[in-house]
């Protein structure tokens, strides 16, 4: 039913002499074009939670009538707009301002079968009384009857894509809020003064609308809205496009999917998935999706998960209405999270976990679908083509978080640059953790790169338990603590020969086994003879046991604090790839790694000549002798290295400011 009162809408239709046959025709085939192409288009609509969508999704409260905005090139995206909006309510009625001439009445008469009502009227140039006078009076008294009125501010001559003076005052004499809208779609432009985009079939479109704008807004600030958001849709048009690596990408896709099932069961039997959220990799999620904005952050594993914590607290403070999605990867990042809502639960509701669904079409379509996210952001090197294509057509801008990209990475992605998918230049931003890392994404084709620092050296130490961390002590009172923490396979023999050699000089030696993925606990504690107690099986070390696996999840801080010397794994042997040294370095403990750390280089180059390197064996032994030797300059190195990566660098508000600007 249309709402505009009778007399109103007689005065809204636009008078036109009578056409020709010719004209007829050339209307009607027109319209019939555009109409099968808006059908055929695969229209994306997305925005600002608090503009238009608030208005268009309640059918069952009166609609209050707004204005909306779009540059002249877009005049013949209305319909679609029109389409979406009566889908979601019916009883919108909706306006548009169209020029005084031949060629505003035909744009009147064309968009007229999808319910969209032409005022008449154009800015008075040189003296000359083109209606808008008349117009503007007609378009307030359709705004305040409940109209979404739509203008084109830099119609209906130019020039393009610069406010004209009628905007403001539409907008201070209505007293609505004006909400920007930037268009896209495949389309062929045309060569007129504001190069008219005229839809084709079967393509793709976007339709981003921004915040509300009140009528205090200046026009300079809703040409740059304008603007921006235009950039933007045309951006996810051109980024969302199929390449052939794209096709091959969701082809190998749909081939593993029954093969990642099989692997999936095999993982269950290693204890590296749980049975009960195993259809959460399969993107169905275990929990109803929350009303609002949606936040969604990635953190592969512990590391990642610990890091971006506070990072969430530091959103969720600045952001009341938000919630945030939080995946990992791993059953250690789970349990991260669950451990970390268990402390927290009146004070963090907000945060969701899930685990990642598996990287194929269907599996990533389902997620989306139900979550719908504001936006990504995906941490370190967690970059999955098919996942950030996905998001790319849907408008779902992607983020990367204390962005790492090795040498060597680097390398492979610059080989393949001409054949992997443009993967780098779908980034909606970069931010990256070191000056070299910045390096290599720009290389790439990333162009909002920037260096906030490293999310990692800002996470506060590790938390720890008081009452467990005294009662460890007075347990073990007098022998010193070696303790080998996050080991890979293959390196935890290396530690049990060096451990051997330095009980040569410390017979009362205790050495910690802390392994990156505790399933491997058991296996460990078979390489020592007798078989050493494991955390994980409530056993205690005792004065004659020379080892101990620490085979739980989030108790790090709890090992370090124990330790007089600690060694960080997955760097002794190859490929290798190291660990964040800076949640240990702010433990005052005496560290070293191996040589294969280059994951971590920019932190072990900042923390240089206060992290030991170790080889072998033989050098880790005399290692830990000479510091349980002669502690003095080894503590004095643990506190200078707390004091290199100091406090304070406030990474995470960093962060914050710049996560709300992709979201605003």
């Amino acid at each position: 039913m249309n709402r505009l009162e009778p007399e109103l809408q007689t005065e809204c239709q636009v008078r036109h002499p009578g056409r020709s046959r010719a004209e007829r025709l050339l209307l009607t085939l027109a319209r019939a074009y555009l109409g099968f192409t808006q059908a055929t288009i695969r229209w994306c609509f997305t925005g600002a939670p608090e503009s238009l969508p608030s208005l268009l999704q309640s059918p069952d409260r009166p609609v209050d009538g707004c204005i909306t905005a779009c540059w002249h090139r877009s005049l013949l995206f209305l319909p679609a707009m029109c389409r979406w909006g009566h889908r979601q309510n019916p009883a919108l009625n909706f306006g548009v301002m169209i020029s005084r001439n031949r060629d505003g009445r035909f744009i009147n008469d064309l968009v007229a079968p999808w319910g969209i009502t032409g005022v008449e009227g154009s800015s008075d140039r040189q003296g000359k009384n083109k209606g808008g006078s008349r117009a503007l009076r007609e378009s307030v008294r359709a705004i305040k009857n409940g109209v979404v009125f739509a203008i084109t501010p830099d119609g209906p001559r130019g020039p393009a894509e610069k406010v004209q003076p009628g905007t403001p005052a539409l907008m201070r004499l209505s007293g609505s809020p004006l909400i920007p809208i930037g268009g896209a779609c495949t389309s062929l432009r045309l060569p007129s003064w504001d190069g008219l985009r005229v839809p084709l079939p079967f393509g793709r479109g976007y339709m981003l609308y921004g915040a509300p704008r009140k009528g205090d807004a200046t026009p300079e600030a809703i040409e740059n809205e304008l603007k921006d958001l235009s950039a933007k849709a045309e951006h996810y048009l051109s980024a969302g496009r199929f390449t052939l690596p794209d096709h091959l990408w969701h082809l190998l896709g749909m081939v593993l999917t029954p093969g990642l099932r099989a692997m999936m069961l095999v993982r269950l039997r290693r204890s590296k998935e749980r049975r009960e959220r195993l259809p959460e990799r399969r993107g169905r999620a275990s929990l109803t999706r929350p009303t609002g904005r949606v936040l969604w952050l990635h953190a592969a594993s512990v590391g990642e998960t610990h890091s971006i914590l506070p990072l969430i607290e530091t959103l969720a403070r600045r952001n009341p209405g938000w919630h945030f999605l939080l995946t990992s990867a791993t059953i250690g990042g789970a349990d991260i999270v669950a451990h970390y809502l268990g402390q927290k639960a009146h004070e963090d509701a907000r945060i969701i976990h899930q685990f990642i669904p598996y990287d194929t079409p269907l599996w990533t379509r389902r997620f989306l679908d139900h979550w719908q996210p504001e936006a990504l952001l995906l941490t370190d090197s967690e970059l999955w083509p098919g996942l950030i294509l996905a998001c790319t057509r849907r408008a779902i801008p992607v983020g990367v978080l204390n962005g790492r990209l090795s040498e060597k990475s680097w390398r492979r992605w610059h080989k393949a640059r001409h054949i992997a998918p443009p993967l780098f230049r779908r980034l909606a931003f970069v931010a990256a953790r070191g000056e070299e890392d910045r390096r290599h994404f720009h290389d790439l084709g990333v162009k909002d790169v920037v260096c906030l620092g490293d999310l990692k050296q800002d996470a506060p130490p590790p938390p720890v338990d008081p009452v467990e961390l005294d009662r460890l002590r007075r347990l073990i009172a007098g022998r010193p603590v070696f303790l080998a923490a996050s080991t890979h396979p293959g390196e935890d023999e290396i530690i049990l020969r060096a451990a051997h050699l330095a009980r040569e000089h410390f017979p009362a030696l205790l050495t910690i086994i802390a392994p990156r993925h505790p399933v491997r606990g058991e296996d460990i504690a078979t390489l020592t003879s007798p078989a050493a107690p494991r955390r994980s099986a409530g056993a205690d070390p005792a004065a004659h046991d020379a080892f101990w696996i620490a085979d739980t999840l989030g108790e790090l801080g709890l090992f370090y604090r124990l330790a007089d010397c600690a060694f960080i794994g997955n760097s002794l042997i190859l490929p290798g790839g190291g660990h964040n040294p800076f949640e240990a370095a702010r433990l005052d403990v005496a560290l070293a790694t191996g040589p294969f750390h280059d994951n971590f280089r920019p932190a072990f180059t900042q923390l240089k000549g206060l992290v030991e390197t170790i080889h072998d064996e033989t050098q880790l032994a005399d290692w830990i002798v000479e510091v349980l030797t002669n502690p003095s300059p080894w503590k004095d190195r643990a506190c200078r290295a707390k004091e290199t990566i100091g406090s304070g660098h406030d990474v995470a508000l960093r962060l914050a400011e710049k996560i709300e600007t992709l979201c605003a």
